[in-house]
């Protein structure tokens, strides 16, 4: 009887814990784009106390996650307390014919486009906030906590300085301020680390192409995650930074 109230509690124990869930493309995936490269959502586990699933998926864009039912997957997945970092960009810009990822061009949730696809076909699609908040307001009503982050950079440099910014970092940040919730400007801080560890470094980190990363590449992009959720103060994902995490590079922007 003790033992089987004991494996109980440890199942209820087990059942309740608080999860960290990624949605992400190749940037953030295990395995990242092949050959050798990984996503930094396989490093952030060694700085967080909580568990960490990783969602990602390669290729993926905020409109083929969300039409492919990975998000419907992800909203099914999460209860109150857990934590949902979303993270798209790479994949979504414009494609003509139609790719089934690029997403409407603007910074709005109620903007659309009539596109053409590969069949000749005229589809609507939608603006990356609309596939974004549509995802986010079901995980909100479960009690979930959403952290929008920004696009990782790309290995591009200008002089000394690697290029960062871009449409689809704001309208990343246009959903952390018009939803009410937490963004961390992943994009910023990454080229904050890459920027203190200079080109011929990161250059090291990219292996096959300017976008994906080596596993040491991927675990400076967890890190500058981490710095980056550090400085954003009001996160209650926070006091799941272990001691490791509290200890990343770099400082505040």
């Amino acid at each position: 009887m003790l033992f089987a109230l004991s494996a109980l509690l440890q199942l209820a124990c087990l059942v309740s814990a608080q999860t960290v869930y990624l949605a992400g493309d190749s940037t953030m995936a295990k395995g990242g784009g092949g050959g050798g490269t990984d996503g930094w959502g396989v490093y952030l586990p060694q700085y967080l106390n909580i568990p960490v699933v990783n969602m990602a998926v390669g290729g993926t864009s905020a409109r083929s996650y969300s039409e492919s039912g990975l998000f419907n997957n992800l909203v099914n997945a999460v209860k109150a307390g857990d934590f949902v970092i979303i993270e798209f960009g790479h994949n979504d810009a414009h494609a003509n014919p139609d790719n089934g990822k690029q997403d409407a061009v603007g910074d709005g949730y109620d903007i659309t486009a009539v596109v053409t696809n590969a069949a000749g076909q005229q589809i609507l699609i939608h603006s990356f906030a609309y596939y974004i908040e549509n995802a986010i307001n079901p995980m909100k009503a479960k009690g979930a906590t959403v952290i929008i982050s920004s696009v990782t950079p790309d290995n591009i440099w200008t002089g000394n300085t690697v290029g960062v910014g871009g449409r689809f970092v704001d309208y990343a940040q246009s959903i952390g301020r018009n939803e009410s919730i937490i963004y961390v400007d992943h994009n910023a801080y990454v080229g904050q680390a890459y920027d203190n560890l200079g080109q011929t470094t990161v250059n090291t980190f990219y292996p096959n192409d300017h976008l994906h990363t080596s596993p040491a590449g991927a675990n400076v992009v967890a890190q500058a995650f981490v710095r980056g959720l550090l400085c954003s103060k009001t996160s209650n994902l926070i006091p799941h930074v272990n001691s490791a995490g509290q200890a990343v590079p770099n400082g505040c922007l």
